[in-house]
């Protein structure tokens, strides 16, 4: 019985979702580990790939990995949490307290983990111990329903991004630390590179989207539609914005013309209003979640579609796939390459680099899911949150 993995989350098996729907669900098992892995890669580019000032065709393609693979990932933290306590219906009874139970322990080890790692010295903004976070913050929405989730997600993206600016503004001001220094929960919820407050609307979002019937073509069909509109509405919103109010582009900067998609203009200083405008990656704004998680949307509806509809494809994507299914590996493993080959300046590293990593960890996640059903760190985090079973 194959089984594929968020983070370390085991999604679901084969034979429990033919029981439940009278439908097979590989596509749809294997559409959200092929999102996965491309997900994993974008991050290798964002990490050890060309620099994107390079231009080009590979310049821009890893400018598009930057924030949006991230956002992707945390999009997709919302599936494990659906997926762990209950898809289809939310787990009650002892059921309920068990799967809580290994989201706690899971959020635990993630973020010992993303804490470990990030003391290390390794020169990456580590996104494991706020994905922890992201899973005690959402825990309390689990039991809600597909519309619940989707208008939190709403009004999360619209209200907080504002809020983070003014806290970020406030820390700022004091002198004690500035936006981006590392300092514990401090920097997990308002100034690290992936503060909670404006991420986890991607999570609660992927939950929302997780409740739904993904089986069904007019369920893909709307969901397609509605990236498409997100993905204008927030990248659009932000070009027109940053066109139209006078000295807005030039108040954020240098490249501040390009901050509706760009990192090129940097990360927003809190010293100017005019960056509530951008939708950047990192700008960490209502128009960045907007188009971001437009782009997380039709990335994984993408996904399923076609791993659906192409046999081959599956075929063809298969070490991906692989690469998706252990995602928590494939991500540690970069960043002990990184550290192990002593990586100092990142990005603006050869093409060949990156191609190595990605070569590199689809041969390993092929070769071991051909004996294991877990990656290493996956079959690791399952035992320990097998601890959950002694909940009574």
């Amino acid at each position: 019985m194959t089984q594929y993995a968020d983070i370390g989350v085991p999604v679901v098996d084969a034979p429990t979702l033919v029981r439940d729907s009278g439908r097979a669900p590989a596509g749809r098992l294997i559409g959200l580990d092929l999102a996965r892995g491309l997900a994993v890669f974008g991050m290798y580019a964002a990490h050890v790939g060309p620099d994107p000032d390079e231009g080009g065709v590979i310049g821009f393609l890893t400018e598009l990995a930057h924030g949006r693979s991230s956002a992707l990932f945390a999009f997709l933290a919302g599936f494990a949490v659906v997926l762990i306590t209950g898809r289809m219906a939310p787990k009650t009874g002892l059921a309920g307290r068990q799967a809580v139970a290994k989201v706690v322990i899971r959020a635990v080890i993630l973020l010992a983990l993303g804490t470990v790692l990030t003391m290390s010295g390794i020169p990456v903004d580590v996104i494991l111990a706020f994905y922890g976070l992201y899973f005690l913050l959402v825990l309390p929405l689990y039991r809600l329903g597909a519309g619940p989730l989707a208008a939190i997600a709403v009004g999360t993206a619209l209200v907080l991004p504002q809020v983070l600016y003014v806290v970020q503004q406030a820390i700022s001001d004091s002198g004690v630390r500035s936006p981006g220094e590392p300092d514990g929960i401090v920097s997990l919820l308002f100034t690290g590179a992936y503060p909670a407050l404006t991420w986890i609307p991607f999570v609660i979002a992927g939950m929302a989207v997780a409740r739904l019937d993904l089986a069904a073509t007019a369920v893909r069909t709307r969901l397609a539609l509605t990236g498409a509109a997100l993905m204008i509405t927030g990248y659009g919103g932000s070009w027109l914005a940053l066109h139209v109010v006078p000295g807005a582009a030039d108040a954020i900067g240098e490249g501040g013309a390009s901050a509706w998609w760009s990192d090129t203009a940097g990360y927003p200083s809190g010293d100017t209003p005019a960056w509530l405008l951008a939708a950047s990656p990192h700008s960490e704004t209502t128009l960045s979640i907007v188009g971001n998680t437009g782009v997380a949307i039709m990335v994984v509806t993408a996904c399923l579609a076609a791993t659906d509809a192409l046999p081959r494809l599956r075929s063809l994507a298969r070490p991906v796939i692989a690469v998706g299914s252990m995602s928590l590996t494939a991500y540690v493993f970069h960043l002990i390459g990184i550290r192990f080959l002593g990586i100092e300046e990142l990005p603006g590293l050869p093409l060949y680099v990156l191609s190595g990593f990605i070569v590199a960890a689809m041969v390993f996640a092929t070769v071991w899911s051909r004996f294991q059903q877990r990656g290493p760190l996956e079959w690791l985090m399952t035992k320990a949150t097998g601890l959950a079973r002694h909940i009574h």
